[in-house]
């Protein structure tokens, strides 16, 4: 009965071993030594089609079993090298790319970073158009997901140096990173995690013009999200929003000043009316140089670490007056919030360029703009954490992320107007020595005037 149920090519290729088969179990057969099993089955051979008919079925099992046993061994070890791990965050994201466009309820990383490259391509593209010279785009991308565009201009007609760089980055943090972060976030994980996977996505874009009458300016609105280091993929993730924008001038024009401020206040105002007061005095604070005593420019609005606990600090919130927001509402509110203050950038901006950019310039006026440009490289260099990250993450873009500085600038010895002394001051004023000179005469007066603006911030709207 038993030999009826066996398929009828099998039972023919060995008959001796299905007969044994009937009184023997096959764990039993599986035991017997290779000679015996060989006297079991001395009738004759397949053809070789129909030894490769009979031998498929064991061959898929076999394959089962290894991969099967991939999977156990994966799971005991963690082994992270396997192909058989999960996707990652990156992929996960790619994969949704190409398949799908991004929508209101995509995850909040593609679509920030939907967001922050339709805007370079918006800014580079009013950006040439004054220049009258082309940017070069440079696409590049990171082994362990993502990757940026960087577009910059150098000795342009307009700009010496512009750049407008897009980046979107996953890693892993290592554990000095995250030691640092933590002292700048206070939404940030424990101290007890040796790596930490997260996503970074942001626009930052600095202009230098060669024209010492216009602006210098900077702009970064980013976005930052965490992994729960036990759950990457499902569990709980820290996020917050970053950036800002703030005006570095060489030579002082009021009313540039206050068209900056204006046009940002009219954001911050639209979306809660505390922020631009609470962002205009960080920003003030932030972009300070301490060794200097003064500021970089004439500011503009900072902010980080802007999460649902900072939002729901707000009462003056135009979307959730006096409520407790959830996660993703704040998310949503914040997010609404750098989409607006994003769109802003070339109004607040391109008026000024437009006004300075062909006024006429003495080479003295040229040669401040240089000992300006040494302050701004010694904030970047020394105190801006933007760039103190970017050259921490391992496998950064040195390029893009030195982008900021500029084409040129100098470093004068004791510079009568700007020098940095340490002495009690005996030399200053009237009869002072070398700086009584640049003090008393009105050759000067634009400078210090500057100078006073930097040592004393002022409230322009």
């Amino acid at each position: 009965m038993a030999s009826k149920m066996v398929p009828h090519r099998l039972h023919s290729h060995f008959p001796r071993v299905m007969s044994r088969s009937r009184t023997m179990p096959w764990g039993q057969l599986a035991g017997l030594p290779r000679s015996q099993l060989c006297r079991m089955s001395n009738g004759p051979k397949p053809r070789p089609s129909e030894r490769n008919t009979v031998w498929r079925p064991y061959l898929r099992i076999c394959v089962g079993v290894v991969f099967i046993g991939a999977m156990i061994y994966s799971m005991v070890t963690g082994d992270n090298e396997s192909k058989l791990d999960a996707p990652s965050i990156a992929e996960l994201d790619e994969a949704t790319k190409r398949e799908a466009s991004i929508t209101e309820t995509s995850p909040m990383r593609l679509r920030m970073e939907k967001l922050i490259k339709e805007h370079q391509q918006k800014i580079v593209d009013e950006l040439s158009r004054i220049d009258g010279k082309s940017f070069k785009s440079d696409t590049w991308s990171r082994p362990s997901g993502g990757g940026g565009i960087s577009c910059v201009l150098q000795d342009g007609n307009v700009f010496e140096k512009a750049g407008v760089n897009v980046s979107v980055v996953y890693g892993k943090l290592p554990r000095p990173a995250i030691e640092k972060m933590r002292a700048d976030h206070k939404s940030f994980v424990a101290a007890d995690v040796d790596s930490l996977d997260f996503f970074a996505a942001g626009l930052s874009l600095v202009l230098h013009p060669k024209n010492p009458m216009a602006p210098t300016v900077h702009l970064n609105y980013r976005y930052f999200e965490t992994a729960d280091p036990k759950n990457p993929l499902s569990g709980d993730k820290n996020w917050w929003f970053g950036g800002g924008t703030d005006l570095t001038p060489s030579y002082l024009f009021p009313e540039d000043c206050e068209h900056f401020h204006k046009t940002i206040k009219n954001v911050c105002d639209k979306h809660d009316g505390t922020y631009y007061p609470r962002f205009k005095k960080w920003c003030d604070e932030y972009f300070y140089i301490p060794h200097r005593g003064e500021a970089r420019g004439v500011g503009g609005i900072f902010f980080d670490d802007l999460d649902a606990e900072f939002f729901n600090s707000s009462s003056h919130s135009t979307l959730y007056p006096h409520s407790h927001a959830s996660s993703q509402n704040a998310q949503e509110a914040l997010f609404s919030f750098v989409t607006d203050a994003l769109a802003s950038f070339l109004p607040s901006y391109i008026p000024i360029i437009e006004r300075r950019k062909d006024m006429p310039f003495t080479p003295a006026e040229k040669e401040w703009q240089q000992l300006r440009r040494g302050r701004y490289v010694e904030f970047n260099l020394v105190y801006d954490r933007g760039t103190s990250f970017g050259l921490r993450t391992p496998g950064a873009r040195v390029e893009s992320i030195l982008m900021s500085l500029p084409r040129t600038a100098e470093w004068k010895y004791m510079d009568p107007v700007s020098g940095t002394r340490i002495d009690d001051g005996s030399s200053r004023g009237p009869g002072g020595g070398d700086e009584s000179e640049a003090i008393d005469s009105d050759d000067k007066a634009r400078e210090r005037e500057l100078m006073n603006v930097l040592k004393n911030p002022r409230q322009w709207v």
